[in-house]
């Protein structure tokens, strides 16, 4: 089974980094075939009869700690696609590949209504697959738990009601701070074969390996791992706008470091690979924001990001691009999103799907609801569908209840900061250095290592001595704001 998800995650990366356009509805097909393989597998009387003997009174005597974590996973998964008739499964994978494609043509030409018909049978399909895993609690309980198990809508109504609470005053403040930061040379040309090199620079800085993935170019960038020693990111890069596809390429790099560092032991169960989506995510909004970001990080690589476009920067000094790339301006797009503005982006994601879950928004009326969303919680309206309701991959790929887990992960990734400085110490110093071999450490010890054997409840227990906390990011946001509303030099 794990040969064949190898299998898959290979076609899929093709699909959305060179496979001719002319044969990507052939290879939905293929996808779908081999995908039902799977899953035929995943319930077959076989299976059954090996998690029945395995888990048969008695049996856990003869098993190491690590298969019965196996075991225990295997069943969870059973259990939850025996309920899935396979007929259906397979039907679903299809239109997930073909949802793909259209979303993409419909992306292309800002045209919801071109994608609305595949969204609304891969919405059809996962309310189906919601009732058929549980009817208890909220009906989108079920998807969250497929991301990150143990969440619940209770729980994240409860944090995001905080966040929303704190930050969307914060952001009315800092709007109306009078000092606005220049940030037009951030969009002057930086000619993409240049980016390419710096981006390679970058990455080789920041310690990913090549010799264990690559990096390439993709409509919408992710992390894809082939095995636990292929492990490739992709980018975008915008020709006027160098820092989307900047941190866009240190947010794919976090989710690697992850994947590379499970530990061996792991390699060929379903154990090797992460906690949960929002764990992993932590890992990419740790690199991206809290590092990538940082005050740190860009008094050591300010230098070689004006020397790779001497004519976009020169007579732009460290204090002011620092202060540009932190401008808060509301964005149409999600991953570009400032850090202050971020966590409001995926909120408006999961209330949306949560209210198609629980039958009160239909996917006709998605655009109109996304619209009067941005406008409340950010205070701006989508030109058009491309920047707005189609903007995502995530819901062509059936990713229900995934998105919560940016935010999640945004949450968690500042909370293992605090634990990382509470025991190293200040991490700037490092990151000024380019010395992140401690900080990569720290992170794969506690964190990669333990691949998906703990829950993401327990990670953060053992890791933070403390459950989510969103003060931790909380405070950090508005540490940062203060200081950089009120900059000064750090020449």
């Amino acid at each position: 089974m794990m040969h064949l998800h190898e299998v898959l995650n290979l076609m899929f990366w093709d699909s959305r980094t060179g496979a001719p356009q002319k044969g990507l509805a052939m290879r939905a097909e293929v996808i779908g075939t081999i995908s039902a393989k799977k899953f035929a597998m995943s319930v077959s009387p076989e299976m059954k009869d090996y998690l029945e003997a395995l888990t048969a009174e008695g049996s856990e005597a003869y098993l190491s700690p690590i298969t019965r974590e196996v075991v225990a996973s295997v069943k969870k998964e059973f259990d939850r696609n025996a309920k899935i008739p396979q007929a259906e499964f397979k039907a679903y994978t299809i239109v997930k590949a073909n949802a793909g494609k259209a979303w993409e043509a419909a992306k292309s030409a800002s045209d919801f209504a071109m994608f609305q018909p595949h969204l609304e049978q891969l919405v059809s399909y996962n309310k189906r697959f919601s009732e058929y895993w549980s009817d208890q609690g909220h009906p989108y309980d079920a998807l969250l738990d497929v991301h990150d198990p143990g969440m619940t809508v209770e729980q994240l109504d409860d944090v995001f009601a905080k966040l929303k609470a704190r930050l969307i005053p914060l952001l009315s403040r800092v709007k109306q701070e009078k000092t606005v930061a220049d940030t037009s040379f951030l969009f002057k040309r930086f000619p993409i074969a240049v980016q390419k090199e710096l981006h390679h620079f970058l990455l080789q800085e920041l310690g990913y390996d090549f010799q264990g993935g690559r990096l390439d170019e993709t409509v919408h960038p992710f992390a894809i791992p082939i095995n636990r020693n292929d492990v490739r990111i992709t980018t975008r890069f915008v020709e006027d706008d160098f820092k989307s596809g900047l941190f866009g390429t240190i947010h794919e790099c976090g989710h690697a470091f992850y994947e590379l560092n499970i530990a061996e032991e792991l390699i060929g169960t379903p154990l090797c690979c992460g906690a949960s989506a929002g764990i992993h995510e932590s890992q990419s909004l740790f690199w991206e924001k809290l590092i990538g970001r940082s005050q740190a990080f860009w008094h050591r690589y300010y230098p070689q990001l004006a020397a790779h476009n001497k004519e976009q920067f020169t007579g732009i000094e460290k204090t002011a691009f620092y202060r540009a790339i932190h401008a808060v301006q509301p964005s149409f797009i999600r991953i570009e999103a400032d850090e202050l503005t971020y966590p409001l982006h995926v909120i408006l994601r999961y209330e949306l799907e949560k209210a198609l879950f629980a039958d009160e928004l239909k996917v006709a009326d998605l655009p109109g609801a996304w619209r009067e969303k941005m406008a409340e919680y950010l205070g701006i309206t989508p030109p058009d569908d491309r920047a707005g309701i189609l903007q995502d991959m995530h819901w062509s790929a059936g990713m229900f209840g995934h998105f919560p887990s940016y935010a999640l992960g945004y949450l968690y990734a500042a909370q293992f900061r605090h634990a990382m400085i509470r025991e190293l110490g200040p991490i700037d110093p490092l990151v000024e250095n380019g010395d992140f071999a401690p900080i990569r450490a720290w992170l794969a010890r506690n964190i990669h290592i333990h691949g998906k054997r703990k829950t993401p409840h327990e990670l953060l227990l053992d890791v933070t001595g403390e459950p989510l906390n969103p003060d931790h990011l909380i405070n950090y946001l508005e540490k940062k704001y203060q200081a950089i509303y009120q900059l000064d030099s750090f020449e």
